[in-house]
């Protein structure tokens, strides 16, 4: 997302693109449904703890890593493989995520830096810094056209000035310019795709549209599929006003179904306390 000769509040005014505003509303009613159910009052840590497992499932799922949910729920190594690996990264970000929500409005490329070094700690020295000159990333199943070292330098000065700034933009349409512009310039040689879901999340949190970590996006993103989550981007890329919309309807949903995710397990916490 290019911000040079923007308006004054790029952000907001994607706000009012067309259907946005309905999404942003939808949503708004999917996470205050699970926020008002009866478990909330009882068992809020456990909902956010299944949420948060079930949210680096989805997120390994779109990075090429699809494991059932109870494969990821018992293993407890992860140093096998390259599947494996990718699954330890993504439940040590999804764990690092809450951490870091007091520095990201001041820092936000802090903490990308951060979530990369969290995911990516056996990399070398490519690890918690922007790809340099001649540096490619290594992102599966993403196959868009990879911005050269100095444009990925500039627009994450640009999308980080946007965070810093405040602004009256809904917390969903934050949310999709941050993970989409991390994906379509994948900063890092690896794990972009889960540092870029991971950064969604700590806009979701911090904005206090979901301050309690229970409706990831990641399920949703997941649910949604690989298909549908490669052409959506394919729309932020374009820049296009339509492609902007579809790509927030696309993150607005992905909330929406994890938002259901963690109703379907109130539902079932509540039946076995009955």
């Amino acid at each position: 997302m290019s911000t040079t000769g923007a308006a004054a509040d790029p952000l907001a005014a994607l706000g009012s693109l067309p259907g946005v505003a309905d999404s942003v509303e939808s949503v708004r009613k999917a996470v205050d449904r699970v926020y008002g159910h009866r478990i909330m009052r009882r068992r809020s840590n456990e909902i956010t703890s299944e949420a948060a497992l079930r949210g680096a499932r989805g997120s390994v799922a779109l990075s090429g890593a699809d494991w059932a949910l109870e494969e990821v729920r018992r293993r407890t190594d992860f140093s096998a493989g390259e599947e494996d690996r990718t699954v330890g990264a993504a439940l040590r970000l999804t764990a690092e995520a809450g951490q870091l929500l007091s520095i990201w409005r001041q820092s936000p490329l802090r903490v990308l830096a951060r979530l990369h070094l969290v995911a990516a700690a056996d990399r070398g020295d490519a690890v918690g810094r922007p790809r340099r000159e001649g540096e490619t990333a290594d992102e599966p199943l993403v196959e868009l056209p990879l911005p050269d070292a100095d444009e990925v330098a500039g627009r994450l000065e640009g999308l980080s000035q946007l965070i810093i700034a405040g602004g009256s933009a809904p917390a969903l349409v934050t949310a999709a310019v941050v993970h989409g512009e991390l994906i379509a310039l994948r900063p890092f040689a690896s794990h972009n795709g889960l540092v870029a879901r991971a950064a969604e999340r700590i806009v979701l949190i911090g904005s206090g549209l979901d301050p309690k970590s229970i409706c990831p996006a990641e399920v949703g993103h997941a649910e949604q599929g690989r298909a549908a989550y490669l052409a959506a981007l394919d729309g932020y890329v374009s820049g296009t006003p339509d492609g902007m919309a579809a790509w927030i309807a696309h993150c607005g949903r992905a909330v929406e179904l994890g938002a259901r995710e963690s109703a379907a397990v109130c539902e079932a916490l509540q039946r076995g306390a009955a």
